[in-house]
């Protein structure tokens, strides 16, 4: 790669949000390398660019220190993405968990540090405030964690803060709510709500909510997040740096009124999909009723405006998985 024009290093490229930020970036005049194992993601992903002459690939896992070594070298900035996300997978294995999220993030931090990167900006979590019962959730007040998951992600926000102020590199945390869109995987063990629920309503399938369908979120969809990367780098604010920020929309959907816009959405495409019946089980053990995000502090210091709501997102999703699933 040339040198005249700056390099984003994403982790996780080929994954859900990180093939998302790949294409952006690249759109955006940015040479993109991306670096993943392909344990969660997908060659299909980033096939589109592998021709693209402002995009590498490398192969590697960020639990060894050299491909991090490897993949920084010549970074200007790192989108750290990789990661296992999942709190039922990590309660079921909590140690592949805590060598993926926490020994993996040490060390893209260390091969950042030594590479003179500028700025380090990494996936943080919702989940990192655990039980606190206050909403809107600000950024400053936390709970204890729910789940290993949750562990991992607030100690990656405790690794940053010390690494920008002991090593002096800028980090940036964004701390993602229930984030949904075009290229979320809908098969596996561990598939996100949103495209597990569709693909089951497309085949005519009865979806499972957990608990009464009274549990809130705050769905965010995958432009919001890429709107909250592009400003994470881009931004000169020397007072947005070296802190975290919610990534949200600022504002709650229970589970039953989701369902109910997907049904919405979806039977625009086949009306049948409208008397699918819903079916519900037992709650989830380390999922916390509501969320609610405040994105104050991203407005103010990031100029952030989220481009789609819910419905929007919704919309859109649907759209691209009835194309692609159909």
């Amino acid at each position: 790669m040339s040198n005249n024009i700056q390099t984003v290093l994403i982790t996780g490229g080929a994954g859900f949000i990180g093939s998302n930020l790949t294409d952006y970036f690249l759109n955006k005049g940015y040479k993109v390398r991306v670096l993943d194992n392909f344990s969660t993601g997908h060659m299909h992903n980033i096939e589109p660019y592998l021709k693209n002459d402002n995009f590498e690939l490398i192969k590697g896992d960020i639990r060894n220190p050299e491909d991090c070594n490897k993949a920084t070298n010549g970074v200007t900035y790192v989108l750290h993405e990789a990661a296992l996300g999942s709190v039922p997978r990590s309660i079921s294995d909590p140690v592949t968990t805590n060598d993926v999220n926490v020994s993996g993030f040490l060390n893209m931090l260390v091969a950042s540090r030594d590479a003179g990167v500028k700025r380090f900006i990494y996936a943080a979590s919702s989940s990192t405030y655990g039980d606190s019962k206050e909403l809107p959730k600000v950024e400053d007040n936390i709970g204890k964690p729910l789940s290993p998951y949750a562990i991992t992600k607030y100690v990656n926000e405790l690794y940053a803060d010390i690494f920008s102020k002991t090593y002096g590199l800028e980090t940036i945390g964004l701390r993602y709510f229930n984030v949904f869109g075009r290229g979320q995987d809908p098969k596996g063990a561990y598939a996100a709500v949103i495209p597990k629920f569709v693909i089951q309503l497309i085949n005519h399938e009865s979806p499972v909510i957990n608990g009464g369908g009274d549990y809130s979120r705050d769905f965010t969809y995958i432009d919001n997040v890429v709107q909250m990367n592009y400003l994470a780098v881009t931004t000169t604010n020397i007072d947005a740096v070296n802190t975290v920020y919610n990534t949200a929309v600022g504002d709650r959907t229970t589970l039953n009124e989701l369902m109910g816009y997907l049904k919405e959405f979806l039977g625009e495409f086949d009306d049948a999909i409208l008397q699918v019946p819903i079916k519900y089980g037992p709650n989830r053990g380390g999922d916390i009723p509501h969320s609610l995000a405040s994105i104050d502090k991203a407005k103010r210091l990031l100029n952030y405006q989220p481009s789609h709501k819910i419905k929007e997102g919704l919309k859109e999703a649907v759209t691209w998985y009835w194309q692609k699933f159909k």
